[in-house]
């Protein structure tokens, strides 16, 4: 019997009422349709000091790193909502890139991205839903040896796209969504 794929699903926002946490949990939804289990997180529940190198050589991982480098070890890959700051990908997401990245003490370099898959998806009241850093996060992924399936999708108009309990409203949109969690269960489980 194949292994159940895991996945985790965030956003890169910190926000409490974030867009793009609720539209990654669309792609959640979708993602368990397609036989995955996904572990929702939320990035504020995993406080980390900006990444410094200095500062990492005298105090190594954080308790909060060390928690998410165990998460993204035991899973197959990533569904992520990348809000857009200023045409590129938070600080928030960044940071946790960049501390993930570190190897521990006999640890493969990148084990927490390597051989990983990711979804991608945006959401923004603008007319370009965040599009500009979607294309940011695939160059950062990439680099870093994860597979980030061609699917990704910007929602724009934001506000109008969500009803008051959070729910993506529009069908296509949320069509496409859903999609994109599938298609990366169904690419982590062909790798897998």
């Amino acid at each position: 019997m194949a292994e159940q794929i895991k996945l985790l699903a965030f956003s890169g926002s910190l926000r409490a009422d974030s867009l793009n946490k609720k539209l990654v949990k669309v792609a959640a939804a979708g993602a368990e349709a397609a036989g995955a289990e996904v572990t929702v997180l939320n990035l504020k529940d995993y406080p980390m000091p900006q990444y410094d190198d200095d500062w990492f050589a005298e105090n190594g991982f954080p308790e909060s790193v060390l928690t998410l480098k165990e998460l993204c070890k035991a899973s197959h890959g990533f569904l992520i909502a990348s809000p857009e700051y200023n045409g590129s990908v938070t600080g928030a997401l960044k940071n946790l890139i960049d501390w993930l990245s570190r190897a521990e003490p006999g640890e493969a370099p990148l084990a927490c991205f390597k051989g990983k898959t990711a979804g991608i998806m945006a959401t923004s009241p603008g007319g370009l839903g965040g599009l500009r850093g979607l294309r940011h996060l695939r160059e950062i992924l990439e680099g870093i040896s994860v597979l980030v399936i061609p699917d990704q999708k910007a929602v724009p108009n934001a506000y109008q796209m969500f009803d008051d309990a959070g729910q993506l409203t529009d069908a296509d949109q949320r069509a496409s969504i859903e999609a994109i969690g599938a298609r990366a269960a169904t690419v982590a489980s062909k790798l897998n």
